[in-house]
C-alpha cells in the first residue's frame, strides 16, 4: 500500500498437500538427478475418423481405443507381423492415410534442428499386410501420402520426390538441390525456427499436383559450429544462418503436375526480399500462398491457379507493427467462405470471410485474446477455440456458432485448459493445470460434460504431499508509469512477515510470452520450491510486451526490444524492495534465452537494484540473431541503429556492480555462443569480474545425461554464495 500502489494478493492453494506443514526438503538431485517429481504424461491423441476412437503406440503395436471408456478394442497393427528385409523391427512414430487403410511408419530417425529430422519410412497396407519401403537410396524427410493414398512424396538430398505405391516407380521432381545452396520441399533453418515450418510441400486434394517451396541459399552467409568429440581434431560443420539485416534465402513457390511432369511458378511478385510463411490448398485447382514483406507488417493471401501460376488477392492485411503467422486459415467445405484469425480490432479474434475476401462476420469479440483455434464443426455450425476471456492468467475452452449468436464456455476449473478435439468434434480431451497442480487429463463431450478421467497425477501429488511445498500466490501492482503488471511469488513455508528475505526473480518477458499464468511450471516449479526452502522469496512478473492482454500491450515494445521490459522488471524489483518482508539489498534475477537477455540488462541498467543475475544462452546484441525474429520486432540494424545499440547488454558492461553468471552451450544453433563470447569481451574490456560456464556441444536447451543436474547445481550454488 506504499506510495499509493495497490497490492492485490490472490492465493491459489490447491489441495491439502500444499499446506504449510513441514515436510521433507527438496534437493536439486531430487529434481534433476532422480526425477522424483516427474509427472505422468499423456501423449497427444491420434483420433480416428469415426470421432469416437483413437490409436496409441504400445509395445510396438498400434492399439485402437474407445475414447469414451478408455478400453482397448483391438490392434490395428502388430510389429511382429511386419516383414521386410530392410525393416529394423520397430518404429518410433506413425501417420494414417486419409481413409486409414494405410500407415506410414517412421524408423531410425535422426534429429536435424528443432523440428526437422530424417528417417527411413515404410508404408503398411492394412488390407494386404504389405510393407513397402519409401526409398532404398538414403533416409528421407517428411514422407507424406497423397490424399488418395496411392503415392507418397518426400525430400532427400534437398530434392523433392514422389513414389507411386502401385507401380513402385520413384520420380524425382527437382534436380538442383544442394547442401548449403538450394533446398526443395523443405525449409531453411530460419523458417523452421521462426515460422515453425519445416515441410515445404503440400499435396493437392486430387493427388495430381504437389505445391512446393524452393530456397536458394546461395547468398546467405554460413555459421560455423565446432564439436568436441574426444578426437585429435574437433568436428566442423556449417549451415546457412541469416543474421539481422543480412541476405535471406530467395524463396519461390512452384506447382508440379504429376500427369504432365511440368512445374509452374506461382506468380507472387518479383520482390526477392519477402517471405512465404505458409502454403495451403483451397481446392484441387487453387493454392493459397501467404506472401509477406520483410518487415512482416503486410500479409497477402494469394489465390494461385495451379495450371498457370497466375495469382489474385484473396485477403490483405496490414499492421502498424507486425503480423503473427498462424495455421488457422480454414476453408469451409461447403464452399461459402473461410475462417481467419486477426488482431485487427486490437485483440486476437476469429473472423468469417466470403471467398470474395469480404467480411461476413466477426465470430468472437471483446477485450480478450483468442489464444488457440481448434477448428470448425460445419455439420453443427460451430467453432471451437481457447481464449483468455476470464483473465490473462487463465485459459478456457469455448464454442461459438457461425452466426456469433451463441457462445458456450466448456471448461470451468480455474487455471489453464487446453483441448484436443476428435475429428467429428463430438468429444475433446482437456488438459488442465494450475500453478500448484500438475496436469489432470479428462474426456469431455461437445457440451463440456466430463465423461471420464484419463490421468489425475495422483501419484505425483502424493509425492508432493511428503515435501515442504509452499503455494504459488498471484499478485498485481502498478508501476510509477501507472502500468498494471501481473506476477506470482513463492514464499518460504515458514514465512514470517516480521523478517526480511532475499528475492530471486525469474524472467522470460519476450513478445507474446507469459510466465505469470495460472499453469504448471514443470521442473522449475520444484527448483523454485527448493530455493524457497533455502529462505528466498521467488517472484516472476510479466512485463510490457508479454501476451494475452491485447495488441497494444504486446506490441508497444516494437523497435525497442529490451527497453520497456527492463524498466518494468526494475520497477518490480523496486516495488518488492519496498515491502517490509523483503531485503532490498538482496534481489537477484534469472532468465534463459530472451530471459537471459533481460536478466543481463536488469543487472547492468538496474545496478543499484539487483545484486546478482544469471543469464543462460542470452542474446547480448540483436544484430547477432536471425532475420525473421529480430526484424519482426526491431526492423534491420540499418533502419533502427539506436534501437539495437540502446538495448544491448554488451554496450553497458561497464555498469556491472553485482554478481553475474553467464552460461552458454557451445553447440547452440539458435542463440549462438558468439553472444556470450562478445559479452565476455565487453566485460573484460571494462575490467569487470564475472563468472561463466560453457557447456561443450550442448544446444540451446543445455541437456543430455546429467547436464541439467550439473547446470542447476551450479546455478543454485551461485545463488547461495552471491545472494
Amino acid at each position: 500500500m506504499k506510495k499509493g500502489i495497490l497490492l492485490l494478493l490472490i492465493s491459489f492453494v490447491v489441495g491439502a498437500q500444499l499446506s504449510h506443514a513441514q515436510g521433507s526438503k527438496i534437493t536439486v538431485e531430487d529434481i534433476w538427478g532422480n526425477y522424483t517429481f516427474m509427472p505422468a504424461r499423456v501423449a497427444g491423441f491420434n483420433f480416428l475418423n469415426d470421432g469416437k476412437h483413437y490409436s496409441k503406440l504400445e509395445a510396438g503395436n498400434i492399439v485402437k481405443y474407445d475414447l469414451t471408456t478408455g478400453n482397448p478394442v483391438g490392434n490395428i497393427l502388430e510389429t511382429a507381423s511386419l516383414k521386410g528385409a530392410d525393416f529394423p523391427g520397430r518404429f518410433s512414430s506413425y501417420t494414417f492415410s486419409e481413409d486409414e487403410s494405410q500407415v506410414v511408419l517412421e524408423t531410425e530417425s535422426e534429429k536435424i534442428y528443432r523440428h526437422s529430422s530424417r528417417a527411413n519410412f515404410f508404408v503398411w497396407n492394412a488390407g494386404s499386410g504389405d510393407l513397402t519401403p519409401v526409398s532404398n537410396d538414403g533416409k528421407q524427410r517428411y514422407a507424406t501420402l497423397s490424399p488418395q493414398g496411392d503415392k507418397i512424396a518426400f525430400v532427400r538430398g534437398n530434392n523433392l520426390y514422389y513414389k507411386n505405391l502401385k507401380s513402385g516407380k520413384e520420380v524425382q521432381i527437382t534436380n538442383d538441390g544442394k547442401e548449403n545452396a538450394v533446398i526443395n520441399g523443405a525449409t531453411d533453418w530460419v523458417y523452421e525456427e521462426e515460422f515453425s515450418m519445416s515441410r515445404a510441400f503440400e499435396w493437392a486434394p486430387d493427388g495430381e499436383k504437389i505445391a512446393f517451396m524452393r530456397f536458394d541459399e546461395t547468398d546467405v552467409k554460413e555459421w560455423m559450429m565446432t564439436a568436441y568429440t574426444n578426437q585429435l581434431y574437433p568436428e566442423l560443420s556449417s549451415f546457412k544462418y541469416p543474421k539481422a539485416g543480412e541476405d535471406n534465402a530467395n524463396v519461390t513457390c512452384h506447382i508440379y503436375n504429376l500427369k504432365s511432369n511440368k512445374t509452374v511458378l506461382a506468380k507472387v511478385g518479383d520482390k526477392p526480399d519477402m517471405y512465404i510463411p505458409r502454403i495451403k490448398w483451397q481446392n484441387a485447382e487453387n493454392l493459397v500462398v501467404f506472401h509477406m514483406n520483410r518487415h512482416q507488417n503486410e500479409l497477402n493471401l494469394l489465390t494461385t491457379n495451379a495450371t498457370t501460376g497466375a495469382t489474385k488477392t484473396l485477403l490483405s492485411e496490414k499492421n502498424e507493427y507486425y503480423i503473427d503467422i498462424h495455421d488457422h486459415l480454414t476453408f469451409l467445405k461447403n464452399g461459402t467462405g473461410f475462417i481467419w484469425l486477426s488482431e485487427q480490432d486490437g485483440f486476437n479474434h476469429v473472423y468469417l470471410y466470403g471467398l470474395n475476401g469480404k467480411l461476413i462476420k466477426q465470430l468472437t469479440k471483446g477485450d480478450y485474446d483468442v489464444t488457440s483455434f481448434y477448428g470448425v464443426d460445419e455439420k453443427n455450425g460451430m467453432i471451437y477455440y481457447q481464449s483468455a476471456e476470464v483473465s490473462p492468467m487463465e485459459r478456457h475452452v469455448y464454442s461459438t456458432d457461425l452466426k456469433a449468436k451463441k457462445k458456450f464456455r466448456l471448461t470451468t476449473a480455474a487455471g489453464t485448459n487446453a483441448a484436443q478435439f476428435s475429428k467429428t468434434f463430438d468429444y475433446f480431451v482437456n488438459t488442465h493445470t494450475s500453478s500448484n497442480s500438475p496436469a489432470v487429463v479428462s474426456v469431455l463431450d461437445r457440451d463440456g460434460k466430463e465423461l471420464r478421467s484419463i490421468e489425475d497425477n495422483a501419484a505425483i501429488k502424493a509425492t508432493m504431499a511428503k515435501y515442504d511445498i509452499a503455494p504459488v500466490e498471484f499478485f498485481k501492482f502498478k508501476t510509477t508509469e501507472d502500468v498494471s503488471l501481473n506476477g506470482w511469488m513463492v514464499k518460504p513455508s515458514n514465512f514470517d512477515a516480521s523478517k526480511q528475505y532475499p528475492v530471486f526473480m525469474y524472467v522470460y518477458g519476450g513478445p507474446g510470452s507469459q510466465t505469470a499464468q495460472n499453469s504448471w511450471g514443470s521442473f522449475n516449479y520444484f527448483w523454485f520450491q527448493h530455493l524457497a526452502q533455502q529462505g528466498y522469496i521467488v517472484v516472476s512478473v510479466d512485463n510490457r510486451g508479454t501476451g494475452a492482454r491485447g495488441e497494444q500491450f504486446k506490441k508497444m515494445t516494437y523497435q525497442q526490444l529490451g527497453k520497456y521490459e527492463t524498466i518494468d522488471q526494475i520497477e518490480a524489483a523496486k516495488w518488492l524492495g519496498e515491502q517490509a518482508y523483503v531485503d532490498s539489498d538482496r534481489i537477484g534475477i534469472f532468465g534463459w534465452s530472451y530471459g537471459g537477455y533481460l536478466s543481463s540488462l536488469c543487472l547492468l541498467k538496474g545496478n543499484d537494484v539487483f545484486k546478482a543475475a544469471i543469464a543462460v544462452a542470452p542474446v547480448t546484441n540483436w544484430k547477432w540473431y536471425d532475420t525473421i525474429y529480430t526484424e519482426r520486432y526491431m526492423r534491420t540494424p540499418g533502419e533502427n541503429e539506436n534501437g539495437y545499440e540502446d538495448n544491448s547488454p554488451t554496450n553497458f558492461a561497464d555498469r556491472l556492480k553485482g554478481n553475474y553468471l553467464l552460461i552458454h552451450g557451445t553447440g547452440d544453433d539458435n542463440v549462438h555462443a558468439q553472444n556470450s563470447f562478445e559479452m565476455m569481451n565487453a566485460l573484460i574490456a571494462a575490467n569487470k569480474q564475472f563468472d561463466t560456464y560453457l557447456y561443450p556441444n550442448r544446444n540451446h536447451g543445455i541437456y543430455g545425461g546429467v547436464t541439467r543436474l550439473h547446470l542447476y547445481n551450479k546455478m543454485t550454488n551461485f545463488i547461495l554464495e552471491n545472494l
